[in-house]
């Protein structure tokens, strides 16, 4: 309100100082470009929402003063043009750039900090990768230290050879549960689909060659599968017998791959009694990236087995 105010006095001077210019004194001579600078720093400093319609008012007097002389209100009008008009636009102008170039500023700074969240995303999401790949392998690894381990401890001559075998089993366990705790930190978007350095074949010969008792049968369509599909295959072949291996060591496992229209993935061991969860890392990932694949993954005791299925689209990935 009062920069309106300002705006309504100093222009109402400019239009009465263009009135009775026969003879003009030395002080109103001096009140035009007192009055230009004073209205340039209004229109530059001083924002007004409704600046015209004040300047309009204000030329409404100029009206009134041009119906009673026709001379005087030309004059009126341009004082009010010269020292009013024009100044406070200019200031305005400059008011209105200087606000660009802030804006200019605010939105490149913007735009830095998008390109940090970006790149800080990609860096969660390598985050999320790394701790995906140590699951799937230093995880399956540790898993048959431990069986192995456990065949040892079963098959020493010594009682110290015994008592070495189950240190290092328990120390592998501990060591695999400390991972997957670790992970579960770590891992903050599903698991990766990056291909495995196996096939399943040699992932199954790999983990009877630790002493874990496995028979894998195939059935159905032989053609290649997908690579996505082929690459889960893997992968809930790989989290089954990591689980076997941890929950029921010594107990005989075995992994069909029926391959019709979908692929059913079932892999079978005997148990006592259901295995705790691992916090989502294990069989709770898996399951996300089989139903990103259009999938289902099932898993639990059925008739004292722990049966892990999964069914995947034979179309599911390339």
């Amino acid at each position: 309100m009062r920069n309106t105010t300002v705006l309504a006095v100093l222009a109402l001077a400019g239009l009465l100082n263009g009135v009775a210019t026969d003879a003009l004194p030395a002080w109103r001579q001096l009140l035009y470009p007192v009055l230009a600078v004073l209205l340039y720093l209004h229109g530059r400093h001083l924002p007004v929402r409704r600046g015209g319609l004040v300047v309009g008012a204000v030329a409404v007097v100029g009206v009134g003063i041009a119906a009673w002389r026709i001379w005087e209100g030309v004059g009126a009008f341009a004082s009010l043009g010269l020292s009013v008009v024009l100044p406070w636009l200019a200031g305005r102008f400059r008011r209105q750039q200087a606000e660009l170039i802030t804006v200019g500023r605010e939105r490149i700074v913007q735009l830095e900090r998008a390109q940090e969240l970006v790149a800080e995303r990609a860096r969660l999401r390598e985050r999320a990768r790394i701790a995906a790949d140590m699951h799937d392998s230093l995880g399956h690894e540790l898993a048959l230290i431990a069986l192995r381990a456990g065949a040892l401890e079963l098959t020493a001559a010594t009682e110290s050879t015994r008592a070495a075998a189950a240190g290092l089993r328990a120390s592998a366990v501990t060591a695999t549960d400390r991972l997957r705790r670790t992970v579960g930190v770590l891992r903050e978007g599903p698991a990766t689909l990056e291909p495995p350095d196996e096939t399943v074949e040699a992932l199954v010969a790999r983990a009877v060659q630790a002493g874990l008792p496995v028979v894998l049968t195939r059935t159905g369509d032989p053609a290649a599968l997908p690579s996505l599909t082929d690459r889960a295959v893997h992968r809930v072949v790989q989290e089954a017998l990591t689980n076997a291996a941890r929950h029921a060591p010594g107990a005989p496992v075995t992994v069909e791959i029926a391959g019709t229209e979908d692929v059913v993935v079932t892999v079978t061991n005997p148990v006592d009694r259901e295995p705790a969860g691992d916090g989502g890392s294990g069989l709770e990932g898996l399951a996300e990236r089989v139903r990103l694949l259009g999938g289902t993954l099932r898993s639990g005791v059925v008739d004292g087995r722990f049966t892990v299925t999964a069914r995947l689209p034979r179309g599911g990935g390339a």
